[in-house]
C-alpha cells in the first residue's frame, strides 16, 4: 500500500487538486492518503472534500487526518508539502505594507525581493522540522515540495538535509507553454519544448511546432514578430490586470521566453517597477499589490465553495496541471515520465553555483528522480539568474549560520530593492520587517532577541 502524506493539507483547494489527480490513478486505488494540518477546521474541510472525491470516483483509497506531524509522517512513501507560515494575515500583509512606507512596491512578494526573503526566513525552519521527522520516520520517502519561496526552500533543504529525496514543484513551465500555445492558436499537443534555469526564471531553450511531415518548426520567430507587430500577447493570466507584456518585452531583449508570469517577473528585475516612472507601470500593465488582492478573493471564494462541498453528495474531479500524481505513479509503477523539477544543483547546470536550486527536466521512474544536465543556456540568461541566486544564497546563509547580517546583505543584493532604496533605507526596512514579524521568525533573526542579549 502506498502512503501519501500531505503536510499543510488545510490548503484545501491545492489539496483538492493534487488528491483529485492521485485518486484518478489506477496505481493509487488502494493508497492511504494522510491529511495533516494544525488548523482543525481547515483539516475537516479537506477531509470532506477528499472523501467525497474518492466516493465520486469509486476509489478504495483510505483517507486519514492528523494534527500531529510525526504520526502523519510515520512510514510515509511520499510527503507533499504545501503550507504558508504566517498566512495572509498578518505576515503577507506585513510583507507588502512595511516596504510600501519606503516607496518599495511589489506584486507577489513570495519568491524574491524583500517579501521573498522574509517568507524564506519564516518557512525554512518548518521545512527543516519536517526533514528531521522524515529522517527518523520515513527516510526513503520522496518530498514533493510546493512551498514558496521555492528556490530558497529547495537550496536550504539540500544544504542541511542532503539525504532527503526532494523535488520542488511548480506549474510555471507547463502553464506558460499552454499560454504561448493559446497566443499562437496552436494545440499544446503539437508543441515540443525544453526549458531550464531556476524556479520562476527558467527559459524555453526550444519552443517548436510539430509539422505534418513530423519535423519541427522553431516558434521563436513567430513570437518575436507577433510582439514587434503588436499582435501578441493575446492571452491574459488574470483578467486585465496581467497582460503579460513584461515577458514578451524581456524576450525581445534577451531572445528567450521566461517561464514565470509577468506579474512575478516584474519584481525579479530592476527594469519595470519604479516609483518615479508610473508610465512603466501603465505601459506594461504591472499589477502592484496583486497577491493581497488574490488572497482576499480566494478567501471569499473558498468560503462559498466550502459550504457547497459540505452539502454536495459528490464532487466533480477534474485533472490539474500539477506533476505530483505523475511522479507518484512513475515511482510506484516504474512507468517513466519526465517532469520539470527544482533540484539541488550537483552539476546539472554547470554555469550556476553548486548547491543552488535549479529547475531542469527530471526523469522519474521506479528508482526515483533523475535530473538531466543542461549545458547550453545562453550567458545572458545565466547572468540574470545569478542576480536572483545571490539573494537566495544569502538568505540560506543567514539560516544555516544563524547570522542576521546575511539578511541585510540579501536585501542589499536584491535587484528591485537595490534599484529603489539606498543602503540606509534598506537597513532600516529590514529592521522594521524583522520587528514586525516578531514571533514568526527563528530566534537569531528577531530584533527583540538580539537587543535583549
Amino acid at each position: 500500500m502506498t502512503v501519501i502524506t500531505f503536510i499543510g493539507a488545510g490548503s484545501t483547494v491545492f489539496t483538492k487538486n493534487l488528491t483529485g489527480d492521485m485518486l484518478q490513478r489506477p496505481s493509487l486505488a488502494q493508497a492511504e492518503i494522510r491529511l495533516m494540518d494544525i488548523d482543525p477546521k481547515r483539516l475537516e474541510e479537506s477531509e470532506i472534500v477528499v472523501g467525497k472525491m474518492a466516493k465520486s470516483l469509486g476509489s478504495a483509497a483510505t483517507i486519514k487526518t492528523y494534527t500531529d506531524q510525526k504520526r502523519a509522517l510515520d512510514g510515509a512513501d511520499f510527503v507533499v508539502v504545501s503550507f504558508q507560515i504566517g498566512g495572509y494575515e498578518p505576515c503577507t500583509v506585513t510583507d507588502f505594507e512595511v516596504p510600501k512606507n519606503y516607496g518599495l512596491r511589489q506584486t507577489i512578494a513570495d519568491t524574491l525581493g524583500i517579501g521573498g526573503i522574509m517568507r524564506g526566513l519564516r518557512t525554512v525552519p518548518h521545512l527543516w522540522s519536517i526533514c528531521e521527522d522524515m529522517m527518523q520516520l520515513c527516510p526513503q520517502a520522496i518530498m514533493l515540495q510546493y512551498v514558496n519561496p521555492m528556490a530558497i526552500n529547495t537550496w536550504a533543504i539540500g544544504a542541511k538535509y542532503p539525504s532527503i529525496r526532494q523535488v520542488g514543484l511548480c506549474h510555471s513551465v507547463q502553464g506558460t507553454a499552454e499560454e504561448l500555445a493559446r497566443d499562437l492558436d496552436i494545440p499544446i499537443g503539437e508543441i515540443r519544448y525544453r526549458s531550464a534555469g531556476i524556479n520562476h526564471m527558467a527559459y524555453f531553450l526550444q519552443f517548436e511546432h510539430r509539422q505534418p511531415d513530423g519535423s519541427y518548426r522553431d516558434l521563436y520567430p513567430t513570437l518575436k514578430q507577433g510582439y514587434a507587430e503588436g499582435r501578441l500577447p493575446r492571452f491574459s493570466n488574470h483578467s486585465d490586470r496581467c497582460p503579460n507584456k513584461v515577458r514578451y518585452e524581456m524576450m525581445s531583449r534577451l531572445g528567450y521566453f521566461v517561464t514565470e508570469s509577468s506579474e512575478h517577473f516584474a519584481e525579479y528585475v530592476p527594469y519595470f517597477i519604479k516609483r518615479d516612472r508610473p508610465d512603466l507601470i501603465e505601459k506594461f500593465g504591472i499589477p502592484l499589490d496583486e497577491y493581497p488582492k488574490r488572497c482576499v478573493e480566494q478567501v471569499a471564494n473558498w468560503q462559498a465553495q466550502a459550504e457547497r462541498y459540505r452539502k454536495a453528495e459528490t464532487i466533480e474531479v477534474k485533472p490539474s496541471r500539477e506533476y505530483a500524481s505523475e511522479i507518484v505513479n512513475s515511482v510506484v509503477t516504474g512507468e517513466p515520465s519526465v517532469i520539470y523539477g527544482n533540484i539541488r544543483n550537483l552539476g546539472y547546470i554547470p554555469q550556476l553555483p553548486e548547491g543552488a536550486a535549479v529547475e531542469v527536466p527530471v526523469l522519474v521512474d521506479g528508482t526515483g528522480l533523475h535530473p538531466t544536465v543542461v549545458r547550453d543556456i545562453p550567458p545572458q540568461l545565466t547572468a540574470l539568474m545569478r542576480t536572483n541566486i545571490n539573494v537566495q544564497e544569502l538568505t540560506v546563509e543567514a539560516l544555516l549560520r544563524e547570522d542576521p547580517q546575511y539578511i541585510y546583505h540579501a536585501a542589499m543584493m536584491d535587484p528591485h530593492t537595490a534599484a529603489e532604496l539606498d543602503l540606509d533605507q534598506i537597513w532600516s526596512l529590514v529592521d522594521e520587517l524583522l520587528a514586525a514579524h516578531d514571533g514568526w521568525l527563528p530566534d537569531f533573526a528577531r530584533i527583540q532577541t538580539r537587543r535583549a542579549s
